[in-house]
């Protein structure tokens, strides 16, 4: 087993050239699958209000909830680094709490957290997260937390002005400490100048292929979640055909008296 993914072994990949994997996961087993896999960076994200627990918006999951998820996830990975997605106002209301509720987060045995968006707040947030010892992941474009004041599901970074706009924020989250960002639904080539423009690494979320890394929903991916597939995910498998099959094949088995045989009985 290689050593712990860090915010150093991140800069190093982004100086080098080379590319970072990350994945979203929400239990022990899916965690402890993929971070045996290689992939670079296991994310606790929100998604999961949506794709684990069926709330329409990531707006409804809160600390609690990311705590638990997020011990679950931390005590399945050895190499990748732990990263947990703050909720919804969750570091919005005060510096204090901002740090108290992140700092819950790396006691359950996140390595970083993410917070989305751009304001002179949340600068404020980031410079002291990152003077309290606790790593800082970015996310600008589209921002889900933001759903409501984007207008719904738009892309973002479609013009010059808009795109440059995007650059100014990376550049003072950088600024302010982040060891890396996650461009989300920003054209391929707007995210290209960004990217090219920045010391820390990129993360693309559907904004192409010239970031330093690529992340996904891992249900996506799975081909498990079924609900809605967004246009940049890559769907590698289909978990939704194998757990029904295995579902009917159970029921059926049960019905008609060939579950348990005599090897599966005391």
């Amino acid at each position: 087993m290689s050593k712990k993914v860090t915010v150093s072994t991140i800069q190093k990949i982004k100086n080098s050239g080379a590319k970072f994997s990350v994945l979203t996961a929400y239990d022990y087993s899916t965690a402890k699958y993929i971070d045996e896999a290689g992939i670079d960076i296991v994310l606790i994200g929100d998604s999961l209000a949506m794709v684990a627990l069926g709330y329409e918006t990531t707006h409804c999951i809160g600390v609690e909830e990311m705590r638990i998820f997020t011990k679950a996830v931390a005590k399945g990975v050895q190499h990748a680094m732990v990263v947990t997605d703050m909720p919804f106002l969750s570091y919005h209301c005060d510096l204090a709490s901002a740090v108290k509720n992140c700092g819950e987060m790396v006691r359950c045995g996140a390595n970083a957290v993410k917070i989305e968006g751009y304001s002179e707040y949340i600068l404020q947030v980031i410079k002291r997260l990152v003077e309290s010892g606790i790593p800082v992941m970015g996310h600008l474009g589209f921002t889900p937390q933001f759903l409501n004041t984007l207008g719904g599901y738009k892309i973002q970074g479609k013009t010059t002005e808009a795109t440059e706009k995007i650059l100014k924020e990376a550049k003072e989250l950088e600024a302010a400490g982040v060891f890396s960002i996650v461009l989300e639904m920003v054209p391929q080539e707007s995210a290209k100048y960004i990217t090219e423009n920045l010391k820390v690494p990129t993360i693309s979320c559907g904004a192409g292929k010239y970031c330093d890394a690529q992340v996904l929903v891992s249900d996506d991916v799975f081909g498990k979640y079924s609900d809605f597939k967004p246009k940049f995910a890559r769907k590698y498998g289909d978990m939704k055909t194998l757990i029904y099959d295995c579902a009917k094949q159970f029921d059926e088995d049960v019905k008609n008296g060939n579950f348990p045989s005599e090897e599966e009985v005391f």
